[in-house]
């Protein structure tokens, strides 16, 4: 191990890093709330000042991934289609079998420009937690409930009020509605044989009710659907500890574009379109397993500077008076001064860990662990 990758697996830098992500996200929420009274008089203006608020929290995470870890990312898609990324909305729909893959997708968002104006379908809590949280709500995320009588209507409206949006976007879609796991996958078969729906290896059965409102309610928006198949090199299962500790990973992207108007109006047609592109992205999977690779050519869209440059302006800008508080809390030597920093750095240890915590598989949502039947369709 060399100098610089051991000083990244040092916990203090972890610490460091989690306080300058919280705190400028505490300062970008304020900054957020600010723009409040700008949506009365210019509402254009306040959507995308609010992108690049966004984009000031969530190109952290990118930084992190691609600067600080430094994993690469290969992309295996169309010639014909790459031009059109990033200058198109379109519906992106991710696999969701890792523990940082919803950080992928914001690095793909990113390559291509979208990454502050992106949208996520994510639980309604989530609008409560700080930082991610309200900037979510800020940037007009859709919540949901997970329930579907609930859910149906404030999503339909949730995604018509993105026909005026100001920017090009992507929605970014998990339709399996949970991270893969082994057990999860054993109930969802289950539930494919007693509906007599083709079983698959690699993926759980989608939800397609959410995709067949986000598809309707998105028709004339967006342009298309990117069918995106996520995978990374040598058997390897990236984690948020890991990226943390600077390991370098190296995922690899297989990204379909497909017409939106290609896609059933009806119901029952969209859901038998989905389940048919879940097929075949099982089938991808199962070429990449044999051959280390997807099909098709690669293209390298290159890493942007501007999530390195931000990450670098929020840490001198936090970390310098840090320091210069430390040194005045020693110089003073006020024993309870002191106490109470340590007490307060252990306070933050112990919430990184946690943050850390929430993206692990074995803790992540318990939704599809239920041994009852699924409503799949």
């Amino acid at each position: 191990m060399g100098l610089v990758q051991l000083l990244k697996s040092q916990f203090v830098f972890h610490l460091l890093m989690v306080y300058v992500f919280m705190a400028s996200g505490i300062i970008v929420n304020l900054l957020q709330l600010c723009t409040l009274p700008l949506w009365i008089v210019n509402k254009q203006l306040a959507r995308k000042v609010n992108v690049r608020l966004g984009y000031c929290i969530m190109s952290q995470m990118v930084a992190l991934l691609e600067w600080w870890s430094g994993t690469e990312c290969t992309l295996y898609t169309d010639p014909k289609s790459y031009p059109l990324f990033g200058k198109e909305n379109a519906i992106v729909v991710l696999n969701h079998n890792f523990e940082i893959d919803f950080l992928c997708g914001w690095t793909f968002c990113d390559r291509f420009g979208v990454l502050g104006s992106s949208k996520v379908l994510a639980k309604k809590d989530l609008a409560y937690v700080p930082v991610i949280g309200w900037m979510w709500y800020f940037l007009e995320i859709v919540f949901c409930k997970r329930k579907w009588e609930d859910d149906r209507k404030t999503v339909a409206e949730s995604l018509q009020n993105l026909h005026d949006y100001p920017e090009n976007f992507w929605f970014l879609l998990h339709c399996e509605g949970t991270r893969f796991t082994p057990k999860k996958h054993e109930i969802s078969m289950q539930v494919a044989e007693s509906k007599g729906l083709p079983k698959l290896k690699y993926h759980l059965l989608p939800r397609t009710k959410g995709f067949w409102v986000t598809v309707q309610n998105l028709r004339g928006n967006a342009a298309a659907v990117y069918d995106s198949t996520l995978n990374f090199r040598n058997n390897e299962a990236p984690t948020l500890l890991g990226l943390l500790n600077g390991k370098k990973y190296h995922a690899d992207l297989y990204v379909r574009r497909i017409p939106l108007d290609t896609v059933p109006e009806g119901e029952a047609e969209c859901a038998a379109w989905l389940h048919k592109l879940y097929q075949e992205k099982d089938s991808f999977q199962e070429h990449y397993a044999q051959t280390g690779r997807f099909p098709g050519p690669i293209k390298s869209p290159p890493r942007r500077p501007w999530s390195l440059i931000n990450w670098v302006f929020w840490s001198c800008l936090l970390l310098f008076p840090l320091f210069l508080l430390f040194a005045q809390l020693v110089h003073s030597g006020a024993v309870l001064t002191i106490v109470t920093t340590v007490a307060l750095c252990v306070a933050g240890s112990v919430g990184a860990r946690w943050m850390i915590g929430q993206t692990e598989i074995d803790r992540g949502s318990s939704y599809g662990n239920k041994e009852v039947p699924i409503n799949n369709n």
